[in-house]
This record gives structure tokens, C-alpha cells and sequence, in this order.
């Protein structure tokens, strides 16, 4: 049987999702958490690899196994589990089904401080310095939408077969001293999103003009956009898939 699991973190404490061979990662604390109260090697797939620091508020991967599972494995998991990783439910999927190459979109939410906040020092990039043209901003986003070519915006020397991703929303929005960025793709490179808010900031400060976003792009070049953001601030907060109907076996 294949089965989905549905979970959050926070990936402050961790070098990214995927197994890295000397630093902790997410997949792996998942993997001998399952393998150790499922009694049996238990390998993972994730919907994503997202970088060291960066955080998930919903996360899928599948993995397979003959047994039955317990009915209280979603407890059992949380109670073994450190704070930072959160089981929300696990359910039966078709065998053809994958948690990666199945997922129709992903989105991601970037959040930035505009007034110094203690609470938000490592959840959030704290920019209240200088103040940000969010009209500007959302301008930018409109030409980022008319592309499809992302090579300005990935990270170099990667082993990426293709550099086209299909956006469907990009958007900034304002909530209290906060500014959100939502973007909505069928896929992300490595480091995709933290280089086009670090690009847009610029935008949002007057260092370049939203319609340069043009440029930056048809020149495929990562040394023609802005700074990475800060991984702290970013969040995967959405992957969709045709589950048809879904039946939760386990949940919290």
C-alpha cells in the first residue's frame, strides 16, 4: 500500500527536506521516526526539497508498506517526533500516485516586517528601515507573470533539466506591519522564490523600475537579479494534487 502523509515544519533546525549525507534534514528524521514504530525500513518521497531554513506549514510525501498501520500512528509519531515536525494526517493514495511528480501546483508565501518586531526576528525578514512600495511591487508581478523562463532566478550550477515554470499568481498583500507575498507555480527551482522577493524588494525601495523585471529575465542571468531573501521568511504553504476522494485513516 501507498500511503500520503500530510505535515508541517519549521526548518530552522534543519539543512533543508531532503537527506543530506552529514547534516540534519527533514526527510530523515521522518524516515527513522516511521522506520522505528513501524519496525521496518520505511523510505520517504517528498512533495519538495526546500532549502536549509525554510519552513512548511503543509508538506506532503508517501511512502509504502505491507502491514497495517496503527490506528494511533499520527499520536504516536507527534509523541516521538521533535516540536519542530507535525503529523497532520495519513491516508491511503493509488499506487501511481506520487508525492512529488503527481502535484499539480505548489505555493509558497514569503513574509516580511515593516516594523521591528522581536516576536517575528526569525519567522519573518525584518525590513523596517526602508519603507516598501507594495503598488510597485504588485506592478513587478505582473511582468513576472508574462514569463515563463526562470533562469535569472535559480540557483547556478544545478542539475535542472529545465528552467520553465508555469506561474499562476504572484501577488503581495499587506496584513497589519506585515507584507505577504504569495506565488502559485506548477513547479519552483532551487532558490526560485527567494530570489525574485529579493529582486522585487528592490523594486519596492526604487532601486530598479517594476518593468525591469523584463529584462532580468530574458537574460538569463542569476547576477542580474537581486539578493536572495532571507530563508527564514518563507514558506511552503500549499501543494495540490487530483486526489479525487480523499479518505483520512489517520489523523491528529
Amino acid at each position: 500500500m501507498r500511503y500520503f502523509i500530510e505535515f508541517s515544519y519549521n526548518g530552522a533546525p534543519y539543512f533543508g527536506f531532503q537527506i543530506q549525507p552529514r547534516e540534519v534534514s527533514v526527510q530523515e528524521t521522518l524516515e527513522k521516526a516511521l522506520s522505528l514504530l513501524l519496525k521496518e525500513n520505511i523510505k520517504i518521497v517528498g512533495a519538495g526539497r526546500t532549502d536549509t531554513g525554510v519552513h512548511a506549514k503543509k508538506m506532503y510525501a508517501h511512502f509504502e508498506t505491507e502491514q497495517n498501520l496503527p490506528t494511533d500512528l499520527v499520536k504516536r509519531l507527534n509523541s516521538f517526533l521533535p516540536q519542530s515536525v507535525a503529523i497532520r494526517s495519513v491516508f491511503s493514495v493509488p499506487e501511481d500516485l506520487h508525492a512529488r511528480f503527481s502535484a499539480t501546483y505548489r505555493t509558497y508565501q514569503y513574509i516580511i516586517s515593516t516594523s521591528k518586531n522581536p516576536f517575528t526576528e526569525k519567522s519573518a525578514w525584518q525590513f523596517w528601515r526602508k519603507p516598501l512600495d507594495i503598488k510597485a511591487m504588485n506592478e513587478a508581478c505582473i511582468y513576472l507573470k508574462k514569463h515563463e523562463d526562470f533562469t535569472s532566478f535559480a540557483k547556478l550550477h544545478t542539475d535542472n533539466k529545465t528552467n520553465i515554470c508555469k506561474l499562476q499568481h504572484a501577488e503581495w498583500h499587506r496584513e497589519n506591519t506585515e507584507l505577504i507575498f504569495t506565488i502559485t507555480s506548477d513547479r519552483f527551482l532551487r532558490n526560485m522564490v527567494r530570489s525574485i522577493v529579493g529582486t522585487l524588494v528592490e523594486v519596492g525601495v526604487g532601486k530598479i523600475s517594476p518593468e525591469s523585471i523584463n529584462d532580468i529575465i530574458n537574460k538569463k542571468n542569476r547576477n542580474e537579479a537581486g539578493i536572495s531573501a532571507p530563508a527564514h521568511g518563507l514558506y511552503l504553504v500549499d501543494v495540490g494534487y487530483s486526489f479525487g476522494k480523499k479518505e483520512i485513516l489517520l489523523k491528529e
